[in-house]
């Protein structure tokens, strides 16, 4: 059996693996000569950042990867649990550590509101019946037919995912400071707290079970564990070469052709790449237009798009924690501007990346390493980037240097920045968006792109685009899925 995987993020190296351990011949295609799609890696100066995923949850999903080969984990990765997960710093300054020790978590809470603390049992309590049932029964479930979805609506609507996460939080929970913090997590994913279905409150719990965890070396010595174990498992890898064009005979896949005019046969080909970038720019196009496979297409809604700040500094900023989350002024304000009015807003909630609070080899010994995440409009905004993007990284810099960093730009001695543009033309994201369509009830499950397609025989889909969702424990959870199709 012949099978190819179109890019080389977590959920194609995830799916290249498990097909290998079903004995396929599996070749993984990667346009850029790295692997790691989001997750690739920039090296500058002695500083290395991480291009994409830095919070790891749910390991286990990782390490079961290395386990189907019999192969111990440790020798390929070394993956560090945080204690402090997060930590919140509200408009007024003031500040918050989340994490796992439920005493300390409780504690703070009292202090900004001693109601809560009843209320955030109550709503972890609920958050877990979420996760077993939306994390550990259907998370690798296929939902490609529309009955295995409504043998599931009773159980979900129960659930309350008619529901917001943002206003499932705000059913137990009466400070806004409080509210903000707990309802973030879609974020994480693309998602909107206000819009996205209260399913995605599951990741509250999902981090509370296995904890916030750290790749020595940085998100990429995964990518980089991975490609050692794809070697030895006899992978066939090929950077530097984009497909083109996946090749069918009538609505039976034949292979793909590269960049290159190569031509290569497989009776499956599966992708990492975003479903609409495939079905508008490698399939035949006339194969894909039965009109409800075109009104699903038509009406789907992307996630935000993602400006990347990433920067070394001279002196070392001890005081910032490995993960920041800082917010502005105004939430469900700013979230509008981004997703609904498509536009830029000055006041701005960020999430800043210190990996070398944990690990000092990313930086140059007695410097400090960084990245900084701003959520903004994907490119159905029209935002001219080559524009805006000086004027965004100024605007992060006054607000890290206001809020976190003293005298941070006279210490900034190396940085670049990534735009919605880098998504849309280096990642074929649509609209540059940073984690494909967006996670509403009315876009999950069955209402995603399918990971076994509508129209295609022998085509497959892992990733952000495709069931279960973005996010680092999602992607490699399709792969899963696909393990059960395939």
């Amino acid at each position: 059996m012949n099978s190819v995987v179109i890019g080389s993020g977590f959920g194609g190296i995830a799916a290249a693996l498990r097909l290998k351990a079903k004995n396929h011949k599996v070749t993984l295609i990667e346009k850029h000569p790295d692997l790691g799609g989001r997750a690739r890696v920039f090296k500058k100066n002695g500083f290395t950042y991480d291009g994409g995923p830095t919070v790891i949850t749910a390991p286990y999903l990782i390490n079961e990867l290395f386990e189907l080969f019999n192969k111990n984990p440790k020798d390929y990765i070394e993956l560090s649990p945080l204690k402090i997960w997060y930590q919140f710093v509200f408009e007024d300054n003031s500040k918050f550590n989340y994490s796992g020790d439920e005493n300390e978590m409780k504690k703070q809470i009292e202090k900004i509101n001693k109601d809560d603390v009843k209320g955030y049992e109550k709503l972890v309590n609920f958050t877990k019946k979420i996760f077993d049932k939306g994390f550990t029964e259907l998370a690798d479930v296929p939902f490609d037919n529309s009955l295995i979805m409504m043998q599931q609506l009773p159980a979900l609507l129960k659930l309350k995912s008619y529901k917001s996460v943002y206003s499932l939080v705000s059913s137990y929970i009466k400070n806004e400071k409080l509210r903000r913090m707990l309802s973030m997590h879609p974020l994480l994913v693309g998602g909107n707290p206000f819009t996205t279905t209260s399913i995605y409150g599951l990741i509250l719990y999902l981090e509370k079970k296995w904890g916030i965890h750290y790749s020595m070396g940085g998100t990429g010595n995964i990518i980089k564990g991975f490609e050692k174990l794809m070697n030895e498992v006899g992978i066939e890898i090929i950077k530097d070469h984009e497909v083109k064009k996946i090749i069918s005979n009538g609505n039976k896949i034949k292979g793909v052709q590269l960049d290159n005019q190569t031509n290569i046969e497989a009776n499956n080909v599966i992708c990492n790449a975003d479903p609409p970038a495939v079905y508008e720019k490698m399939l035949d196009g006339s194969k894909n237009n039965s009109l409800m496979f075109k009104w699903k297409k038509n009406r789907m809604e992307y996630s935000m798009g993602l400006f990347v700040y990433y920067f070394g500094t001279r002196i070392t900023y001890s005081d910032v924690e490995h993960h920041t989350i800082k917010f502005g002024e105004k939430y469900k304000e700013h979230l509008d501007d981004i997703f609904e009015n498509k536009k830029l807003n000055n006041d701005i909630s960020y999430y800043l990346h210190r990996p070398s609070a944990t690990d000092k080899s990313m930086a140059p010994q007695g410097q400090d390493c960084f990245y900084v995440l701003v959520p903004v409009p994907n490119n159905q905004s029209k935002i001219n980037w080559s524009v805006e993007g000086e004027k965004m990284k100024n605007l992060v810099i006054d607000k890290m240097e206001k809020d976190l960093m003293p005298d941070l730009r006279e210490n900034i001695v190396e940085d670049f920045y990534l735009t919605p543009d880098y998504f849309e033309k280096d990642l074929n994201t649509k609209y540059g968006s940073g984690f494909s369509i967006q996670p509403k009830f009315s876009q999950s499950a069955y209402f995603r792109f399918h990971n076994k397609s509508e129209i295609f025989d022998g085509l497959y889909f892992v990733g952000a685009g495709t069931h279960p969702g973005a996010g680092v424990p999602g992607v490699l959870s399709s792969a899963k899925v696909l393990d059960k199709i395939l």
